[in-house]
């Protein structure tokens, strides 16, 4: 099995979302989210998971991370509430981790198991959208954790203002097809 955090977040600070919003508006970096997960095992939050598009997101099992466990997704067979994230630690199959923040640091600051293999570090150096309001949520604990536990096994990609690069467990083996396929989704043309 191999976990896969893929996330945008803003250079400097680390801001992945105002409020429940992303406070940029790439549409290649969400055409890039797509391709990576296409076909794959997803998880999310539940606030990441309601802010899909109609709550789904095509060709993709959806593992919703709640404290919930009376939560109804909307695709009730291609899409699974998970209330223990212990239970991804000896799962078969990849997983995707598409966040918010509690869960990328749930997987990145949690035990040993749980770490993703492989993380998709998009970096957005622009500005944020001045008209948003409501409290920064950041992902530093993160990025912190993959500057100590991770090197950069990429180049640095650069379009449309995200840098992007993949970064992989030191001292592990990698899945060579998981990471020609991470490698190919981000190189290719929207």
């Amino acid at each position: 099995m191999t976990k896969v955090a893929v996330w945008c977040r803003h250079q400097g600070d680390n801001v992945i979302g105002i409020g429940p919003n992303i406070p940029w508006h790439i549409p290649s970096d969400f055409k890039r989210f797509r391709r990576i997960t296409q076909g794959q095992n997803l998880i999310a939050g539940q606030t990441t998971y309601e802010s899909f598009p109609n709550r789904t997101l095509p060709n993709r099992k959806i593992f919703i991370l709640t404290l919930n466990p009376d939560y109804q997704p909307s695709d009730n067979q291609n899409h699974f509430v998970v209330t223990d994230i212990n239970s991804f630690q000896d799962c078969d199959g990849d997983f995707y981790i598409a966040g918010g923040a509690s869960i990328y640091k749930a997987f990145m600051t949690g035990t040993e198991k749980l770490r993703p293999d492989i993380i998709v570090d998009s970096m957005y150096v622009g500005e944020l959208n001045p008209q948003l309001q409501g409290k920064k949520i950041d992902i530093t604990p993160c990025i912190e954790a993959m500057k100590t536990h991770y090197r950069q096994i990429s180049q640095t990609y650069e379009k449309d203002n995200v840098l992007t690069s993949v970064w992989v467990l030191k001292n592990q083996f990698i899945d060579q097809n998981v990471l020609k396929h991470l490698i190919n989704s981000i190189e290719a043309e929207d």
